[in-house]
């Protein structure tokens, strides 16, 4: 086991399966442990920056080059010598640890940004608890309470509209491309496309989309393709607020049983407490803002790993 025993500084480079060329620099406080035979310990000479040196593996130069290392018969690999013979340039140790700080300080932004996010979101969380179990109201204009909440199916809330005539024909999507073409899921947006009919029309904007197999729920506000057929486009009924509804679906308890479709046989008939459209509207604007934020916050953490890709692309040429 000696040879698998980690030490602070040390370089860890994944040389298997889907995480080949995935690296990281052991923290200074690290005590002692091991790896498995997937991993490589890389341990540097004493004229070399471990953190300097784990930027240029993580680069795209760098994947690359692991890449085109990579070995073996129907699976891919690093051997030992191969990573051995990897060439790179590097400047003093000086200029390395510079470069290394530097670097680390972006990483500690986008940490901190990453930070901030998450606490917005579980503020959100615990909001929208409060709110939907009625223990913070909203008042009227007039600084007036609203009247009492009632129970309200969600198929008395929302139209549905199957997706056929929005359906896209072909998946060769591209970012250069205008159009989304979403899905309910996780991914929500699976790429763009340049068909130019059957888009979802921005004046009948928001919806919400459904996985009409998953109960997976997207908000959406702007002009879409779909790819499913599984899935329904929910609209909102007179005097209702579909982003105050579209909250509200997040707070329910459902199981998924089978692999059947739900919307029509069960989850339209589940029950929301809905108050009136002021009150509704007041909800959705406040969280709309929190929304806003998150946004905000999420765009400076992809500015932040672009700039810092940019800057990894430019040194390590």
């Amino acid at each position: 086991m000696k040879n698998s025993i980690v030490l602070a500084n040390d370089i860890l480079l994944n040389i298997t399966g889907a995480s080949l060329g995935r690296s990281c620099v052991v923290p200074n406080d690290f005590n002692i442990g091991n790896v498995n035979q997937h991993v490589c310990i890389i341990r540097l000479n004493s004229e070399y920056n471990s953190n300097y040196i784990q930027s240029i593996l993580a680069s795209e130069n760098g994947q690359n080059k692991l890449k085109n290392l990579s070995t073996g018969s129907g699976r891919e690999g690093l051997n030992f010598q191969s990573i051995k013979d990897l060439e790179i340039l590097t400047p003093t140790l000086e200029e390395q640890t510079r470069i290394a700080n530097f670097l680390s300080s972006i990483d500690e932004k986008i940490n901190l940004l990453k930070e901030k996010k998450s606490l917005l979101e579980d503020y959100k969380k615990g909001i929208m608890q409060k709110i939907f179990n009625q223990e913070i109201r909203f008042k009227d204009d007039n600084g007036n309470d609203f009247e009492d909440w009632e129970k309200k199916m969600l198929g008395e809330c929302l139209n549905f509209e199957q997706p056929t005539k929005y359906l896209v024909d072909s998946t060769d999507y591209n970012v250069d491309f205008e159009t989304p073409v979403l899905t309910a899921g996780k991914t929500f947006i699976l790429g763009y496309t340049d068909e130019v009919n059957g888009i979802f029309k921005k004046e009948e904007l928001p919806v919400i989309i459904f996985d009409d197999f998953t109960t997976a729920t997207q908000y959406v506000d702007f002009p879409f393709k779909a790819k499913s057929s599984a899935m329904k486009i929910l609209k909102a009924k007179e005097n209702i607020n579909i982003k105050f509804v579209y909250e509200a679906m997040q707070n329910l308890k459902f199981e998924v049983g089978g692999h059947g479709r739900h919307w029509i046989s069960i989850y339209s008939n589940l029950y929301i407490d809905l108050p009136n459209l002021s009150e509704q509207t007041k909800i959705a604007n406040f969280l709309s803002a929190i929304d806003k934020k998150i946004e905000l916050v999420s765009n400076q953490i992809q500015d932040t790993q672009e700039y810092k890709k940019g800057l990894l692309q430019q040194m390590f040429v």
